[in-house]
């Protein structure tokens, strides 16, 4: 997400703030290196020292990193240190070293400016002879170094790439050849360093380098899988970076060569299923339907096709390509009759029917949605609501209000993926005057006819109609802290001592129902909301009941302090 530089306090967890600003407070921030304009790297210290990285843009910070291991929300406390670092002057805190308020920072030279100086100043031999050291004491700088310039290397290859990734795979494995979830995330950037450096090749037309890098890593890397804890995705990231550029390669024209390696590639790894059991199975058959171009290469790919049949989601995904080939190679007319043969498959069947609303054949439109319902709603009822909404484009293509009106309340009730505002479809096109009753009884329907009260459903209509009062009334009968939290801001302005009282309320049963640090600081930040809403001598009654009522919990107390 991208944060104000200007109140980004409302962006970032209280308790991360908390600690962030403790960390600039004790002096573990040290002075940043500015990369280039707009681009910091600071070094905070903690149980170790750490990197972060902050992007700033027009006073927001648009991109930050921080290499520390924490993972429970967007932004951790070394971040939050590093902003409060760049924000001391304007909130008016300092370190403890007693730094003077508003002291003009000396301007440094950015990382780049100290980069190109020396560049400028070592000599040749210099260069060479710091790079030949650093390949050999640095296994990463080696590989990156090779990787860059391997299209000057006579023996380039995608073995050569392979052992590079193998390398970075071995370094991060444990006794018993495992990688745990943290060095995953290692092997990540590493990989990742190399995927730049195809990209970079790709854009300087070293098309072959590129193309052995990335199927070096796509294959190593689903290798990797089946001896590493992939639970940030960080392996299958990388599979999909390294697919993403082959990709590109294919959409490369006027290049013979490389489109016949790349097909070629494609075949041979679907025919010896090397990624087998992963999209990337059909994604590869995917890319050589891109790239056929005789006969034979076309019959190859439908022989293949053919073989792709082991799943559902294989059948369906094979059949779509077997449609596109057909189209590029055959014509619309052989295409359109495999379609309309697999009119089951679900692919097909969308692009049937946008065909026939560009072609303005309503009627056919109508029948191949309508078909889709009766074949989808028993067994796949979420694909059943994909053609009512189907339905309804067709009725907005006709202007037909009646039926936009049947299928849009239909799919504001029912259907629980949303691909259009119904609620606003539906106050555009039923008459003003009978909106009030219209609407009315869309809730009664919601109230009576689901399994179970869409309360937030019935919540959005209010907030949409501004009926705050009935919203209140909503609140009153769920009055936990969650659901007080989420309407709030709807009802602060008329309820404000009411929200007060059952966020009092509500932390005090609350706290009866839990125990641990944890559940003491989301209380407290409920307090703090209180008091954002001018509940001060509430919030302070409350802290008040609490500390009397549980003095034995040390933790409880400790963060009531800090509210």
């Amino acid at each position: 997400m991208q944060i104000p530089l200007n109140g980004f306090e409302q962006y970032i967890n209280e308790t991360i703030l908390a600690r962030g600003l403790s960390y600039f407070k004790n002096g573990h921030v040290q002075e940043p290196d500015v990369l280039s304009p707009g681009e910091y790297e600071f070094i905070v210290e903690g149980t170790e020292n750490y990197t972060v990285q902050i992007s700033l843009s027009n006073d927001t910070i648009t991109e930050y990193v921080c290499d520390c291991p924490y993972d429970m929300g967007p932004v951790c406390k070394h971040v939050a240190a590093a902003i409060f670092y760049l924000q001391q002057d304007e909130l008016e805190i300092s370190k403890k070293t007693n730094t003077a308020k508003n002291k003009p920072r000396k301007k440094r030279k950015t990382i780049a400016d100290q980069v190109n100086e020396l560049l400028n100043r070592a000599s040749h031999d210099e260069l060479k002879q710091f790079i030949k050291e650093k390949t050999e004491q640095d296994r990463a700088f080696r590989n990156m170094f090779m990787a860059s310039f391997a299209h000057l290397n006579s023996s380039e290859s995608k073995a050569m790439y392979e052992k590079q990734v193998k390398s970075i795979l071995k370094a991060a494995s444990g006794r018993h050849g495992f990688i745990d979830w943290s060095a995953v995330q290692h092997v990540g950037m590493a990989v990742d360093q190399l995927l730049d450096t195809a990209k970079k090749q790709m854009e300087a037309k070293n098309y072959q380098s590129a193309f052995f890098i990335s199927t070096a890593v796509m294959e190593q890397m689903t290798e990797a899988l089946q001896f590493a804890d992939d639970s940030n995705g960080d392996v299958g990231g990388s599979i999909n970076g390294g697919f993403e550029i082959l990709y590109q390669l294919a959409q490369i024209s006027n290049n013979e060569p490389l489109r016949k390696q790349i097909i070629e590639y494609c075949f041979t790894a679907f025919d010896k299923e090397i990624y087998e059991g992963w999209d990337w199975h059909i994604g590869i058959l995917r890319i050589a339907g891109h790239l056929v171009k005789t006969e034979e290469e076309t019959n190859r790919v439908f022989e293949q096709i053919e073989s792709a049949q082991r799943s559902e989601y294989e059948k369906e995904a094979a059949q779509s390509i077997k449609y596109e080939v057909l189209l590029k190679t055959k014509g619309e007319a052989e295409a359109n009759q495999y379609l309309e043969q697999h009119i089951a498959n679900s692919n097909l069947r969308r692009e049937a029917i946008q065909q026939a609303i560009n072609q303005k054949d309503y009627e056919k439109a109508n029948k191949l949605a309508h078909d889709g319902v009766e074949h989808d709603m028993k067994d796949k009822p979420g694909l059943a609501k994909e053609w009512y909404d189907w339905l309804l484009k067709i009725a907005q293509e006709q202007g037909n209000t009646e039926k936009i009106i049947e299928y849009a309340r239909y799919l504001l009730i029912d259907n629980f993926r949303n691909e259009q505002d119904y609620y606003q479809v539906l106050k555009e096109c039923v008459k003003p005057e009978k909106w009030r009753e219209f609407i009315e009884k869309v809730i009664e329907d919601i109230s009576t006819k689901k399994r179970w009260l869409d309360t937030h459903l019935i919540s959005q209509i209010y907030i949409k109609e501004q009926w705050w009062d009935r919203l209140m009334e909503m609140v009153k009968n769920d009055p936990n802290l969650r659901t007080i939290e989420k309407y709030e801001k709807y009802l602060s302005k008329d309820y404000a001592n009411e929200i007060i009282d059952m966020y009092a309320a509500g932390i005090m049963k609350y706290m009866e129902e839990n125990v641990g640090r944890k559940h003491y600081q989301s209380a407290c930040r409920y307090l703090r909301r209180m008091i954002k809403m001018g509940g001060r001598d509430k919030a302070n009654n409350t802290i008040s009941i609490l500390r009397k009522k549980y003095p034995q919990r040390r933790a409880l107390i400790e963060e009531l302090d800090n509210v």
